[in-house]
């Protein structure tokens, strides 16, 4: 059974807690909070996605707050992450495929739990492509990561 990470602000609290509803049983859920709907800020949520990818625990994370963007963002400021905030399904498999994404970035505000629950299922399917266009390009992201102090 595929483990993956998921985790969301107050905002994203009740579509994250839908989503393992409707796929437990299905994959192995680690959930990292919130808890409940109190205000919570997102680049704490998600500091504990990346920890589980991080250390190996999960290949792929979720990562939910009202818009996305925040997520994205914050996800993105750690090393070896891959983020992108997907209302779309082109971009949620195209996105592991071309640039290897490992946290997919939902907006609890912009898609409902049908298009998520289709967006995360699109998204843990997607398999990196590998061709050398695509190394050649990630390497180059990596050379930019890796020159930031």
């Amino acid at each position: 059974m595929q483990k993956i990470v998921i985790g969301g602000d107050h905002r994203g609290y009740p579509l994250k807690e839908q989503i393992k509803k409707t796929f437990s049983g299905k994959y192995e859920i680690i959930d990292v909070g919130a808890f409940n709907t109190e205000p919570s800020d997102y680049p704490d949520i998600a500091r504990e996605v990346v920890k589980n990818i991080h250390s190996g625990e999960c290949e792929k994370g979720v990562l939910i707050c009202g818009s996305g963007v925040g997520a994205s963002v914050a996800a993105n400021k750690f090393k070896d992450i891959r983020a992108s905030m997907c209302h779309d399904t082109f971009s949620a498999h195209q996105g592991v495929e071309d640039d290897n994404m490992n946290v997919l970035c939902l907006g609890s505000g912009i898609v409902g739990l049908s298009l998520s629950l289709e967006l995360i299922e699109t998204f843990l399917n997607a398999k990196f492509k590998g061709e050398e266009r695509f190394v050649r390009r990630l390497k180059k992201v990596k050379e930019i990561e890796d020159s930031q102090k």
